[in-house]
């Protein structure tokens, strides 16, 4: 060991470093924030196919100097994030760790450069941490060509090409599998309380694994935690013959539409929960009726219903007429506030920029979150990993990578007409193989990619027991977008929330 924030530099213990030229090394280092005292270990695990190295996933884990049982007794958290194709820095930075990007307190952005602080709101105190970048990102690289790289290479003079391998919906989940198990094994923690965290995609891989890990991988689990999880892709997009992304947006616009004080709320003084209650009950009831029979609807019931939501919604009942209800987020975070020249963010309504092109038909601008907010994570993951654990790399820490995205695949479905895998069902079969197991889902209210009522309305359709509501099933919502911790508020309502979840989940498994 070392001082605080000296890096020891050791052998990789799998031997991987014979066989791979990606990692030489394990970081190790000793700090403490407060009265925590930890460790702090940056480093890869070798992924195998018949005994062949095929992939390094890189981490960061965080532990208390403890030893022995209490080492044990202790609760491990696994955390990742989703994109597909993102990095887990944002969860790194910008909720769990000890350390967290600086922003405002509602999660406005300063100016440059970027700085990071402790953070005070870290899950350390109550778990060790393992935060997980997926093959692709951070500085997780699959090792061998695919068949498909190398025929590109010849065929196409390309050039060499990056294994696409685990850019599956099914190979990503088995990796990380994978993973846990081994990281598990390595360090001696099949005996800990076991939790895994994930963010937006990251909430639909929690979900899958929450299923995988206990039925195929060995690994129970004391909680699953689902943070503005994406549960069945299919709803998040909308079209003129469906109903579920135009109902599961409704209650994030008029959320939206209250914090920027338009339509009817410009003029009353109303709480946030009433303005959430009252948009729920609308969309579920009146817009329900009203994207479900179209022009069926007597003229003066539909007149009815578009004034109604204009008056939540902020927009004007002439658009929303001639649009019959159906609003997309691109078109709502332009129209709010077009005639101040204003952009809300998909990711946080509630933040803002100049739109840059106003007199253009379509939106061109940038968005004021993620594509604004991107350039703090990289700062501040690179400032961590380089600066405070000292680690050295000749790979780029990839943090966002939307080409991954956009090769993303599903090889489970075989037919144009084959829908997307969803996960909720993944989920109600975990809960019910481990009915000690909690989950806790969240979300921001002003997140229009992956609304609150997106999973809102799943958690209705689970047919869960009453026991399974009262004894699993968690949910709670923060003012704040996609990355609600972004809050300094927020961040610590989320962090205390997430405490009593522990205590609950480690006191059954304790007490039995």
């Amino acid at each position: 060991m070392t001082k605080d924030g000296d890096a020891k530099e050791e052998k990789p213990k799998d031997g991987a470093a014979d066989d791979n030229p990606l990692r030489t090394k394990r970081f190790e280092s000793e700090h403490s924030l407060g009265d925590l005292k930890y460790k702090a270990v940056a480093d890869w695990i070798t992924l195998r196919k018949i005994h062949k190295p095929v992939a390094e996933m890189f981490y960061t884990s965080y532990s208390l100097e403890q030893s022995g049982d209490d080492a044990q007794q202790r609760p491990v958290t696994f955390v990742f994030n989703g994109g597909p194709g993102a990095a887990s820095a944002y969860m790194h930075m910008g909720a769990v760790g000890p350390k967290r990007v600086k922003l405002g307190t509602k999660g406005t952005l300063p100016p440059p450069p970027t700085a990071i602080v402790d953070n005070d709101e870290t899950w350390l105190g109550f778990t060790d941490l393992v935060f997980i970048d997926p093959i692709g990102t951070g500085f997780s690289r699959a090792l061998d060509q695919s068949k498909k790289a190398k025929e590109a290479d010849e065929t196409e003079g390309k050039g060499p090409q990056e294994n696409p391998e685990y850019w599956d919906i099914d190979k990503d989940l088995e990796s990380l599998g994978e993973f846990i198990r081994r990281y598990l094994s390595q360090t001696g923690r099949w005996g800990s309380p076991v939790f895994i965290a994930g963010e937006s995609y990251g909430g639909y891989r929690v979900a899958k694994m929450a299923r995988r890990l206990q039925d195929g991988h060995g690994v129970g689990l004391n909680g699953a935690i689902l943070i503005s999880p994406a549960i069945e892709v299919d709803a998040l997009t909308g079209n003129d013959y469906d109903l579920t992304y135009w109902i599961e947006t409704l209650p994030a616009y008029a959320a939206t539409a209250w914090h920027h004080k338009k339509g009817s709320h410009a003029s009353e003084s109303r709480e946030l929960e009433d303005v959430l209650k009252e948009a729920e009950t609308f969309a579920r009831d009146d817009l329900v009726r009203w994207l479900a029979m179209g022009d069926v609807l007597d003229s003066q019931e539909i007149d009815r219903i578009v004034q109604k939501m204009s008056d939540l919604i902020g927009i004007d009942a002439t658009f929303l007429k001639r649009a019959n209800g159906r609003i997309d987020s691109t078109t709502f975070v332009r129209e709010l506030l077009r005639d101040e020249r204003i952009l809300c963010g998909h990711y946080d309504a509630s933040l803002t920029t100049t739109d840059p092109y106003p007199d253009r038909p379509t939106y061109q601008g940038p968005d004021p979150t993620l594509a604004a907010i991107d350039r703090y994570f990289t700062g501040a993951i690179h400032q961590h990993l380089l600066g405070n654990l000292n680690v050295e790399t000749d790979l780029d820490y990839q943090l966002l990578r939307l080409d991954i995205n956009g090769k993303w695949k599903d090889e489970q479905r075989k037919h144009v007409f084959d829908k997307t895998q969803g996960a909720m069902d993944d989920l109600r079969y975990g809960m019910s193989l481990n009915q000690h197991m909690k989950v806790f889902v969240c979300h921001g209210v002003y997140d229009l990619v992956t609304p609150y009522f997106h999973s809102e309305r799943l958690i209705g359709l689970m047919k869960l027991t009453q026991s399974q509501k009262e004894e699993q099933m968690v949910t709670n919502h923060y003012q704040g977008g996609h990355m609600f911790y972004s809050w300094d508020a927020s961040r610590k309502a989320f962090r205390d929330d997430i405490q009593k979840l522990y205590e609950d989940a480690t006191a059954t498994s304790s007490s039995e």
